[in-house]
């Protein structure tokens, strides 16, 4: 039974803390222990994987005001702290005395094991503070001691190319035992992004809720588009004259076709053209389409080209661009 652990283990000390840990400090001292003894931390060292269990089953105790006090009268009597009144013996007795009632410290009912329910019975009986005395169905005393434990999750991991991840998409994963399981992968998953499958990790040990299975997912790059939340972003590149004297430009989409885009007259290098809807499609919204524009600067002019640029420049406002820039440096 867990119950009957108790006796055995020191749950303050497998936390590293007092018996007068508040209860803030002792959750702040559970949740280091589980960052560091985490199986998505230990990559399947079964050693670790026990610490955790262990940690986890100290917290679920102390953590819980009623089960703790009850653990802590639990130890106080395997150590000899508390005293109670043995049935028949007319004074007071050790817990080693209530032993002996059970066959003389040897046993009970004729050499059989001494049994825990006819042990806290007595109490229930006698002393009057564990109601019935059987643990789960206490009226006032031990309600049982945690509950059965959770089984551990498993870990996994996945690269999705980068539509993939925006559009979603069910996939198909080896398991711990080589049989595969299939994964609903989100529309809007992002790179990094951890996804649980409720109780489809490890069962339990003693018939508590199985653990889960937890996805981490890795994102490939995509030559042109990068996320920005729910929007798309892409850089776009229009000539000189596009830019100067405004022109109407094709942008690709993430599905593959095209928009059309209105590049206005003078329109500089980092000027954003946002296209409506055609970001992220999720149940919690749809982004949109940022294209930024980038002038491009011909790398070969033939002798026509430079004499018209030329004049052009014989003509262009003498304005100097960075004026403003270098006054505010200057400040």
């Amino acid at each position: 039974m867990a119950s009957q652990d108790w006796f055995d283990k020191d749950f303050y000390k497998v936390l590293g803390v007092s018996k007068d840990i508040s209860e803030a400090d002792l959750k702040k001292a559970y949740r280091k222990l589980a960052r560091t003894y985490h199986p998505d931390q230990t990559q399947g060292d079964a050693a670790k994987e026990a610490k955790f269990k262990e940690i986890s089953e100290a917290y679920s105790v102390l953590s819980d005001k009623d089960q703790r006090e009850e653990y802590d009268q639990i130890r106080a009597m395997g150590s000899g702290g508390a005293r109670f009144q043995a049935p028949g013996s007319g004074g007071a007795g050790g817990f080693e005395d209530v032993f002996s009632r059970f066959g003389g410290g040897g046993g009970a009912r004729g050499g059989q094991p001494a049994d825990f329910d006819d042990l806290f019975s007595m109490f229930g009986q006698q002393a009057g503070g564990f109601g019935s005395g059987r643990f789960g169905q206490s009226t006032g005393g031990f309600r049982g001691y945690g509950g059965p434990q959770r089984g551990a999750d498993v870990t996994a991991r996945t690269t999705l190319d980068f539509q993939t991840a925006v559009k979603g998409e069910t996939i198909s994963l080896a398991g711990e035992d080589g049989k595969p399981f299939k994964v609903k992968i989100p529309a809007g998953v992002s790179d990094g992004q951890k996804i649980r499958l409720r109780g489809r990790g490890r069962p339990s040990p003693d018939g508590g809720e199985s653990g889960d299975i937890v996805v981490s997912v890795t994102v490939r790059p995509h030559p042109v588009f990068t996320r920005d939340g729910l929007n798309l972003r892409l850089t776009v590149p229009v000539t000189f004259t596009e830019a100067a004297l405004g022109a109407t430009i094709e942008v690709p989409t993430l599905g593959g076709d095209s928009v059309k885009l209105r590049v206005a007259p003078g329109t500089p290098s980092g000027r954003v053209l946002r296209v409506k809807g055609r970001g992220v499609e999720t149940s919690k919204g749809t982004g949109d389409l940022l294209a930024e524009v980038q002038v491009a600067v011909p790398a070969h002019l033939d002798d026509k080209a430079k004499e018209a640029l030329q004049r052009f420049h014989d003509l262009e406002p003498k304005e100097n661009p960075r004026a403003e820039l270098i006054a505010k440096a200057r400040e």
